[in-house]
């Protein structure tokens, strides 16, 4: 009688500890983490293609091009492995880098605008809906990876699998982070008198 109650206990104990959880989790982490990737390299792959069909427009401002180039240049440069999931120094700055490209095309389609022949031709128009859409799959994969951390890193402090992750050493894994959170929370300021 006393073994089986043990063999009761431990089979109790051992389907209460969250690690099936954690293993499921972690996974659904990995994934969603490379569709991120994913929707990053189609962005860059974007990128020669935007600058060069710009480039066409001669008078078209240097200096934007040359920060579009140099972003991707960075971006692309940061390699990325499965531990970068594990390390908030790297994953910061891989974001960092995914946000300076981000915010180099951003400027690079505000200033296409000036241009009436490059609003008008054909190929740039369809690289920029390319791009939008790219960034909205950006934003989409993000999301699931945000949910995705955060289910797993809800497991990881929840008693009483957090024992668990104690044990076995599951760390939360890094979020998400908006780069400048004080400069997005202040609102524009907006002043029709200007010309």
């Amino acid at each position: 009688m006393t073994r089986w109650f043990y063999i009761l206990v431990a089979a109790l104990t051992l389907s209460g500890c969250g690690y099936n959880d954690f293993q499921r989790l972690d996974e659904q982490t990995k994934s969603a983490w490379s569709e991120v990737l994913n929707q990053y390299q189609r962005r860059a792959d974007l990128v020669p293609n935007i600058v060069a069909t710009v480039k066409g427009e001669a008078a078209f401002e240097q200096e934007t091009l040359t920060k579009v180039i140099e972003a991707r240049a960075k971006a692309t440069s940061i390699q990325v492995t499965p531990e970068t999931l594990n390390n908030p120094e790297a994953f910061q700055k891989f974001q960092a880098a995914q946000g300076e490209l981000g915010s180099a095309l951003s400027r690079l389609m505000a200033v296409s605008e000036q241009y009436p022949n490059l609003k008008a031709n054909e190929g740039f128009r369809d690289l920029r809906v390319q791009l939008e859409g790219t960034e909205n799959r950006v934003t989409v994969a993000r999301n699931r990876y945000i949910q995705a951390v955060q289910a797993y890193n809800v497991l990881a402090r929840s008693f009483p699998s957090n024992l668990t992750a104690m044990v076995f050493s599951y760390q939360p894994k890094p979020v998400f982070a908006v780069q400048n959170e004080a400069a997005i929370s202040t609102p524009p300021v907006v002043d029709f008198n200007k010309k």
